[in-house]
């Protein structure tokens, strides 16, 4: 699991706790402590137990007292309908942010293109960083503060399965990025509605094949 900034505690670890179960890290009948996770995150237990009480909202674990929580299945409808949701919310929002436009698409575009140039060696958190503020980046330019919220609930990290390799989806989804923020520079936003929604469902299938094969 990773760290993440710039969102409250309780959604940053709802993120990464959603992102280990649609990868496959954690299991239906897994077991999660809520003393483990805090210790492992760096953080109290009060996060930790605000996001166990989202996560069973949405039907992913079952807690229990006084011993944490269970994994409960999840099934290819549930990985479908929330990929759909995000390809709803994000494309919308990269349509929007080409429409006000975003000053600091031509910085990301910079930072993704030099990452490009070094990605047999780029790290696991330094990716995953640029691929968080990437989107964090699209979700301010829309100017919707409910939308940025929902999207913000929505955010599981990176799309790639528990033993997917990583280099290849790093490639593509780089190259997918700078092709989005291309389009809002350029106040396209149709074309960058399109290749936002291409980006998560490209994402959505990563999960899907990697949840064939549990």
């Amino acid at each position: 699991m990773e760290s993440m900034e710039l969102l409250p505690a309780r959604v940053r670890i709802t993120a990464i706790l959603k992102k280990a179960l649609f990868s496959g890290e954690y299991k239906s009948g897994d077991e999660l402590s809520l003393t483990d996770i805090a210790a492992k995150l760096g953080v109290s237990r009060t996060p930790v137990r605000e996001a166990f009480q989202a996560l069973e909202a949405e039907g992913l674990i079952e807690l229990r007292m006084n011993k944490g929580a269970i994994v409960k299945p999840i099934d290819e409808k549930y990985i479908t309908d929330h990929y759909e949701m995000r390809i709803l919310l994000e494309s919308e929002a990269a349509a929007r942010a080409a429409k006000n436009g975003m000053p600091e698409a031509d910085k990301l575009i910079e930072k993704l293109m030099d990452t490009q140039k070094r990605m047999e060696s780029l790290s696991t958190s330094e990716y995953e960083d640029l691929n968080f503020e990437v989107h964090t980046g699209i979700w301010t330019a829309a100017d919707n503060m409910r939308l940025y919220k929902m999207l913000s609930n929505l955010w599981n990290g990176p799309s790639i399965g528990f033993t997917s390799p990583k280099l290849d989806h790093y490639i593509k989804s780089t190259q997918e990025h700078i092709d989005i923020l291309t389009c809002i520079k350029n106040h396209d936003a149709k074309k960058a509605k399109k290749e936002m929604e291409q980006h998560i469902e490209r994402s959505m299938d990563n999960i899907l094949k990697n949840f064939k094969f549990r």
